[in-house]
């Protein structure tokens, strides 16, 4: 059947065209999920269209060629940026108390030592006190247990009254090691406190450099041990951590290369590195995996935003053609042929296909038996505009 349409009708199916979209598509599938899985496709019905010279070069129609390109089996991973666990830190105040400084900002950056808040506390002046107490105690201790071991190395006193001695004396020594590591986890200074100087209050210091991720006080705030005061991540060191399923693990091996974008972009040109694989799988059947992030890929990604991946397990040469080429009519995968120029114009037909692997921007395609494409050229841009025209020329 061969229909000629008037360049007013062209140009609406042009419309037509921009309403449905080129339909480009850049993600990655596999020949299980093709629209035609359990469905061959046919060459029943073929329908065809002729467009005038004028009419053609309108719709500003593009061809090419099928190509035999090196398509990959892909496996197909999801997951999310992260970090490895020494660049993540929580902060809290150890012993708790009263917030008198404000919260840092998220996202500011912090170095390791660093000043995040202080705390005041009236247990931090008792702690102080015990600690400068058992400090001159231990000096007195000190003195007596060496004159009464001298002692009794002449067998001048008693070894109870020697034991005694230095019973106390162990007894002090580990009381102020104690009291150390009390003003320690304050965050007091031990040397300070032995000058004299006692504080009400304490700092609380960055335990990494990074930046803050999260900061939970307010002035005048009581905080307890177990509250998270702030996160803070350090970016230096951040890696893929992906989810691939049971079944595909055989086929992923350590110093893979995995090509991943984020979950909104679809150009995957982004690289990593597997640089470890789960020994056990989760209760939804997944294991994870974790990559390497190339560094130049690593510009604008921070811990948490979702990823989409997928990583090579084999090549073979395919017949391909350019993903956009191909078109949905009826819930089936078609692509458009050109016949060669007439005087007439040119002459079009949809092909049913079977789509197959889909990457970088290609698709493999199989033809149903006995279809003639031989002498034809492939429709690779603007093939919706045909399809509009054949969708009109049925309705009328």
């Amino acid at each position: 059947m061969k229909i000629k349409f008037n360049n007013t009708l062209l140009i609406l199916s042009a419309l037509f065209m921009v309403a449905c979209g080129n339909k480009e598509s850049d993600s990655i599938e596999t020949t299980e999920e093709s629209s035609m899985q359990d469905e061959k496709p046919s060459t029943d019905g073929v329908k065809q269209i002729t467009f005038t010279k004028d009419q053609y070069n309108l719709a500003e129609i593009e061809t090419g060629v099928i190509e035999m390109r090196n398509l990959s089996n892909i496996i197909k991973l999801n997951g999310v940026i992260d970090v490895e666990p020494e660049s993540m830190a929580s902060v809290s105040a150890p012993l708790g108390g009263y917030l008198k400084t404000a919260g840092r900002l998220p996202g500011e950056a912090i170095k390791k030592g660093q000043v995040l808040a202080t705390i005041e506390n009236p247990e931090f002046i008792t702690i102080q006190q015990g600690y400068l107490e058992s400090l001159s105690k231990l000096q007195f201790l000190d003195e007596e247990f060496n004159r009464q071991k001298k002692l009794r190395e002449e067998d001048i006193n008693s070894a109870k009254i020697f034991q005694q001695v230095s019973s106390d004396y162990r007894i002090t020594q580990g009381r102020v090691k104690a009291y150390e590591q009390q003003l320690a986890l304050a965050g007091i200074s031990s040397n300070s406190v032995k000058n004299g100087n006692i504080t009400r209050t304490a700092n609380l210091y960055a335990p990494i450099s990074g930046f803050i991720k999260e900061s939970n006080v307010n002035i005048g705030d009581y905080v307890s041990p177990q509250d998270v005061l702030f996160e803070i991540v350090d970016l230096n060191d951040i890696h893929l951590a992906l989810n691939a399923f049971e079944k595909d693990l055989a086929n992923i091996k350590i110093d893979q290369t995995v090509k991943f974008s984020l979950s909104n972009d679809n150009m995957f040109n982004r690289t990593a590195a597997v640089f470890l694989i789960g020994k056990a799988t989760g209760n939804d059947r997944m294991t994870p995996v974790h990559c390497h992030i190339n560094e130049d890929d690593q510009q604008g990604l921070l811990p948490g935003m979702y990823v989409k991946a997928w990583l090579e397990s084999g090549t073979n040469k395919q017949s391909a053609i350019p993903s956009e080429a191909i078109v949905q009519y009826q819930g089936k995968d078609y692509v458009i042929l050109q016949s060669k120029e007439v005087e007439s114009g040119y002459t079009f037909k949809l092909e049913q296909v079977k789509k197959g692997i889909e990457q970088e921007g290609y698709t493999a395609i199989t033809f149903a038996e006995g279809a003639d494409a031989q002498n034809f050229e492939l429709v690779t841009k603007n093939a919706y505009s045909i399809l509009s025209a054949l969708r009109n020329s049925e309705e009328e």
